[in-house]
Order: structure tokens, then C-alpha cells, then sequence
């Protein structure tokens, strides 16, 4: 409603014949294909992929410490399917707790102009995927895809991106974000059996994340002290 009030009061504000049609009011009952969640209102709906169903869900996102220690350092839960929207401001969060990293690794959904200006605005360098670094995965048994000519490329930001991911001291250190991240959520969805939020609400879900977080790392620094 205060959207519609805002376009008619625009509407109502032009003269002449360009005017064009008046806005139309939205409908006092939803249509039958909007949803909502009446116990969690603050989730989402969501799917990991195409191949998925949808699920009520909340993205829970985690940075991890990518020298060897693979402590968690920063988490964040956020009830939009996309990533890159809370990249820059859970990176820059660190600095009010274990400080702001140098460089930062992350994969393709990460990839955003904004996110990597604000960064580097923070001189940190980030080091983002803007493309399938393995289209086809070995241990996919199933058939191939059939090949898509590659996207063109033209955005300045992703340019410089993909020519450093080229060289090859970018390539080395980037092929350590998925032996670094991606084994700690397995750790806590395998080994301590964490495969769903308990809560509902973003402020409870992001709690029972953090507290998830610490639980790992814990465990982590255990087998660390044991090393």
C-alpha cells in the first residue's frame, strides 16, 4: 500500500499527456500463489538447486580460517537464498571481533561488483570464483551436460577478477577454499548431527548457529591440542 500511494502521488504529480496509465491499487486479499509461513515468518522459501525441492529454510554462512586451523571465525544467517548480498558485511563484521582477514576466498555466489569494492576498500583482497571452476564433477557418474558456449564476459570488476584467478599464486591459495570450508560443514552436519535448525525467528536461528559454530570449534581446537 505505501508503495502504491507513492507511485499515485507521482501519477498525480505529472501533467500533460504523458502521464500514462494510473498505477493500480493493489487488491485487498493476496492471490492464491502468494505464500507464508505462519510459525516462521522471518524463513524462506529456498532450494539448493534446480535438481532440489523447496524447503522453508534459512541460509546459515560461515568464514573459516583458511591456514590450517579451519576454526570458524565469523558466522551469519540470513532468509534470502542468494550469497553475495551479506559477503562485505559479514567479512567486515570480523573487524569488531578476531579483526579483518588480508585475503578472502570465496566461490561463485559470493561474486559481486559491490561486495568486492568494499573490500577492497578495507584493503582486503578478495580472491572470488566468477564462473564453474569444475563444470562436471569426477565422481558425477551420471552423463555429461550437454556444452554451453562459455558467458562473455564484460563487466570490468570480473575482467581483473579472472585474470588473477589465472595466475598462478591466485590459483594456489583459491584451491584451498574448498578443503578448508567445505569440510567443516560436513563435520557439522555428519559428526555432531546438526542438519536442521530447532528454532524458529532469524534472531533465535542466528543464536542456535552461533552456538552451533562454537560447539565446532571447540571440538576443533581439541583435536588440535591433541596434534
Amino acid at each position: 500500500r505505501p508503495d502504491y500511494e507513492a507511485r499515485r502521488a507521482a501519477y498525480e504529480a505529472k501533467a500533460g499527456r504523458r502521464r500514462g496509465r494510473p498505477p493500480k491499487p493493489p487488491e485487498d486479499d493476496p492471490p492464491p500463489t502468494r505464500q507464508s509461513n505462519l510459525t516462521d515468518p522471518d524463513s524462506a522459501l529456498m532450494r539448493r538447486s534446480d535438481a532440489h525441492e523447496y524447503r522453508q529454510a534459512y541460509n546459515a554462512q560461515a568464514v573459516v580460517c583458511a591456514e590450517g586451523s579451519q576454526l570458524i571465525l565469523a558466522t551469519t544467517v540470513v532468509a534470502t537464498p542468494a550469497d553475495a548480498p551479506s559477503f562485505a558485511r559479514t567479512i567486515l563484521g570480523m573487524e569488531r571481533g578476531i579483526g579483518l582477514p588480508k585475503t578472502v576466498l570465496a566461490d561463485t555466489g559470493f561474486a559481486s561488483a559491490e561486495a568486492v569494492a568494499a573490500l577492497e576498500a578495507q584493503d582486503i583482497e578478495p580472491l572470488v570464483a566468477i564462473g564453474r571452476t569444475q563444470p562436471h564433477r569426477p565422481y558425477d557418474f551420471r552423463p555429461p551436460p550437454q556444452p554451453k558456449a562459455p558467458r562473455r564476459i564484460t563487466e570490468p570488476w570480473r575482467l581483473d577478477m579472472q585474470a588473477k584467478l589465472d595466475t598462478p599464486d591466485a590459483k594456489a591459495r583459491y584451491a584451498r577454499r574448498k578443503q578448508t570450508v567445505e569440510p567443516v560443514f560436513g563435520i557439522i552436519k555428519a559428526a555432531l548431527g546438526f542438519t536442521r535448525f530447532q528454532l524458529r525467528g532469524l534472531a533465535n536461528v542466528t543464536a542456535e548457529w552461533t552456538l552451533t559454530a562454537l560447539a565446532y570449534n571447540c571440538r576443533r581446537l581439541h583435536r588440535l591440542r591433541l596434534a
